[in-house]
């Protein structure tokens, strides 16, 4: 079962059915992306108890698999203990469905560096904070995804404007924003951390990305680090997984500096900057998440050169989506389109993501941006 059905959904239920499993969809509204390629798909509110006990009773599902960060987490571990495992566990979702529960989990419990960072509940608190942390620094909602609410604040009159679009952008009921410091890196990566069973944590090569409004507008691999620096960010990422334990893929980021690798933030799921490995590699993500949850074998993670992936956001709203520049797109060789299937469009939705390889990867970020730009979004 399915908790969320977006995008990272969908391309997991399509690894999923073809390995032979049946997959129950289940999200807030009709017609979301997993829903088209699931068995079963349910539409209920996942921050009701009552809606996902009437759900989890229904269908007796042997995995219960979050997506997304709004879910009555403390269903999740009465789920758990009536046997149907949680992924990667129902612990480890509640711990990361929340900013400050992770930041802390790995800042305070277990040393890891991160930025400097603090927490308000009141735009008054968020003043005081602010000028505590220093300018620039970063506002974002404890709970939220893809960026939403997310803004980086210049001084201190920007504060309150920096309030009320985090509390615009938070997920569940949380009324909670945390302020980082604002880190001057030399790039972000994602390390998709594999975390197996009965086997030892692995890792595919580390991906950039660049964030536009707090959300991943282009990701590529490989991201150009040094060796050490990879290793370093295996360690930190392999630490702060046991800790939290299960299985899984975890989607670990971090600001790589000239001098440091900075824990950033963690998802356990398949990370929308890794849709790169849909062309970069010869078991993408997905496929990776569901061989672990399963607990089969992952003999080799193979990456098959420069590639790099660019998202399609709508630029308005629209009820009925009509998608044109297909083939312009896909006219340029080693370019593939990935149509999301969401039912509307509004202002920054993601839509669909463009895939490229190429000799490097600076040809392949500017080939999957040229055939993204191709696709334009209008009313049928």
């Amino acid at each position: 079962m399915l908790l969320g059905s977006g995008e990272l959904g969908k391309e997991f239920v399509i690894a999923a059915q073809r390995l032979g499993n049946y997959i129950i969809a289940v999200d807030r509204y009709e017609s979301a992306p997993a829903m088209q390629v699931a068995d079963v798909c349910e539409v209920i509110s996942m921050l009701s108890a009552d809606d996902l006990e009437a759900v989890v009773n229904k269908h007796k599902p042997d995995f219960i698999i979050p997506e997304i960060e709004a879910i009555r987490t403390e269903k999740l571990v009465e789920f758990e203990q009536r046997g149907i495992t949680v992924i990667p566990t129902a612990a480890a979702t509640n711990y990361t469905m929340n900013r400050d529960r992770i930041r802390e989990l790995a800042h305070t419990k277990l040393g890891v560096r991160t930025a400097k960072y603090a927490y308000a509940s009141t735009l008054e608190e968020l003043i005081a904070v602010s000028d505590t942390i220093g300018f620039p620094n970063v506002v974002k909602p404890v709970m939220s995804s893809s960026g939403k609410g997310q803004s980086v604040v210049n001084d201190r009159i920007d504060v309150e404007k920096a309030w009320n679009y985090a509390i615009a952008g938070s997920r569940g009921d949380s009324q909670k924003v945390i302020v980082e410091e604002f880190i001057d890196f030399d790039i972000e990566i994602t390390l998709l951390t594999i975390k197996q069973w009965q086997a030892p944590t692995i890792y595919c090569v580390p991906i950039g990305h660049r964030q536009e409004r707090g959300d991943y507008q282009e990701s590529w691999q490989p991201a150009d680090i040094s060796e050490d620096k990879v290793t370093a960010a295996q360690e930190i990422a392999r630490k702060v997984t046991d800790e939290l334990g299960g299985a899984g893929i975890f989607g670990v980021e971090f600001f790589i500096t000239k001098d440091e690798v900075i824990f950033s933030e963690l998802s356990p799921r398949p990370h929308d900057t890794g849709m790169v490995t849909l062309i970069s590699q010869n078991l993408n993500e997905f496929e990776l998440h569901l061989r672990a949850i399963l607990g089969l074998p992952i003999p080799n993670i193979e990456q098959l050169g420069a590639s790099a992936s660019a998202v399609i956001l709508a630029s308005e709203k629209s009820e009925s989506v009509c998608f044109e520049g297909v083939a312009e797109a896909l006219s340029e060789p080693d370019v593939d389109i990935k149509l999301f299937g969401k039912p509307t469009a509004h202002p920054y939705r993601r839509m669909g993501v463009a895939l490229a390889k190429a000799d490097n990867v600076q040809d392949a970020r500017a080939k999957a941006m040229k055939a993204a730009r191709s696709i334009k979004i209008t009313d049928i």
